[in-house]
């Protein structure tokens, strides 16, 4: 409900991290990202810039959960939106990797996965997402984002009041609540794959 410390793995932009300083103004929000030029390119053209409680690790994602499950850092939600030329890097789809993410997972610690809809690993991700984490919820448009948490999924009842605890400020972003929350399911298709 008020996460304190925020991963994610994989700037791009910022817009993530960006958007979550405007919902989450007192939540320490680390970002991993392992290309120096993309850090660049999110602070001259995407207005993106680091704060005292947001801050970039130029670091293989990967690399850097390792390190954290090793010394015991806990995140309330972490976040995989990292992709490479084609696709998201192999290495970060992996069970290892997945099982390595949910250990830094704290309670009820929640996790979040940018794919694409349609994709010849669709049926491997579900089944290795579902393998590690249990059932999910995924919204699905262009992009396929997974969403659970570690202590099972949350109920549609407390979805709709975070949801609606969050419409004005997701509103000011362009994001209608409501209709991002129509598109949550937890009836993951096998078989999608393209």
């Amino acid at each position: 409900p008020d996460p304190k410390r925020i991963l994610i793995v994989g700037l791009g932009g910022g817009s993530i991290a960006t958007a979550l300083k405007t919902l989450l103004p007192n939540a320490q929000v680390e970002v991993v990202e392992i290309d120096p030029a993309v850090t660049r390119v999110a602070k001259r053209y995407f207005n993106f810039s680091e704060t005292p409680l947001v801050r970039v690790t130029e670091l293989d994602g990967r690399v850097f959960v390792k390190r954290a499950l090793r010394s015991g850092q806990k995140y309330d939600v972490v976040m995989l939106d990292a992709f490479d030329h084609e696709y998201i890097p192999e290495h970060l789809l992996t069970r290892e990797f997945l099982t390595e993410v949910k250990g830094i997972l704290g309670p009820r610690g929640v996790i979040v996965a940018n794919t694409f809809s349609l994709s010849r690993l669709y049926d491997h991700e579900s089944t290795t997402y579902a393998a590690v984490f249990g059932p999910y919820y995924q919204l699905m448009r262009e992009n396929r984002v997974i969403v659970t948490r570690l202590d099972g999924l949350p109920p549609m009842a407390e979805l709709k009041d975070r949801a609606a605890r969050y419409a004005t400020p997701l509103q000011r972003l362009g994001a209608n609540a409501s209709q991002l929350l129509d598109l949550f399911t937890s009836d993951v298709k096998i078989g999608r794959a393209h």
